[in-house]
């Protein structure tokens, strides 16, 4: 199957590959992480997350087992295929239209708010800001501080597959070009990306920019924050 990818993304590897390089097959494959517990850890019981970017539901799936109602965007029908248990909502997320509706909770994760296109970005805080509720809050993931410097590097993970940041090149704009490799047993991804590293200024400017600030950070290396609607 030939597909259409965005400028500046690729994908190689077995099965359905979406239009920004990502494969399905390796992330229903990736493992869970720590992710689900620190959104639980700073959201109240019960409530309803708008889950922007879900894919496969790696993180969906255990927000709903620990008793979240979850609404799950993403552009690719694929990905969304493979999520159980939620309200699934298929197009880009900057130009999601969910009439009035607000959500206790938005949730931005995978790196999306260091997506390499600056308008690609403020369309993306945009939606956060529209639809959380006055009283709600924006969790979104960042990128570690040393995620563009600190290459090539890999990591052996203990469900025995390797995950390789092989470069990062910058692209004169503000942007880089990341390429990362995945090797399993039994198969190989790889995934090429625009993402533009944002210092936490930079992040902060940005979220007011959406009329949103940071409230909190929620683990020490400031990779997931807490943002709320701007006074």
């Amino acid at each position: 199957m030939t597909i259409e990818m965005r400028e500046g993304y690729e994908g190689t590897g077995p099965g359905a590959i979406t239009p920004d390089g990502c494969a399905v097959e390796l992330y229903e494959r990736l493992p869970v992480g720590e992710e689900p517990d620190i959104v639980a850890a700073a959201v109240p019981a019960g409530a309803h997350i708008l889950e922007l970017g879900s894919g496969v539901g790696r993180m969906t799936h255990p927000l709903i087992e620990r008793g979240f109602t979850v609404t799950a965007v993403d552009e690719s029908a694929d990905m969304l295929s493979r999520v159980r248990g939620a309200r699934t909502i298929c197009g880009p997320i900057e130009q999601l239209d969910l009439g009035g509706e607000e959500f206790d909770v938005v949730m931005l994760a995978s790196f999306l708010v260091h997506a390499g296109d600056e308008e690609v970005r403020r369309g993306l805080l945009r939606t956060c800001a529209r639809y959380v509720a006055k009283d709600g809050c924006v969790l979104i993931q960042r990128e570690g501080e040393d995620y563009h410097t600190n290459v090539p590097r890999e990591r052996a993970d203990p469900s025995g597959f390797t995950v390789r940041v092989l470069s990062a090149k910058p692209l004169g704009n503000g942007a880089n070009s990341v390429h990362v490799e995945y090797v399993f047993p039994d198969a190989r991804w790889t995934q090429t990306f625009l993402s533009r590293p944002l210092t936490r200024e930079q992040f902060e400017s940005a979220l007011e920019e959406a009329g949103l600030e940071v409230e909190s950070y929620l683990t020490p290396d400031r990779m997931w924050a807490r943002a709320v609607p701007r006074a």
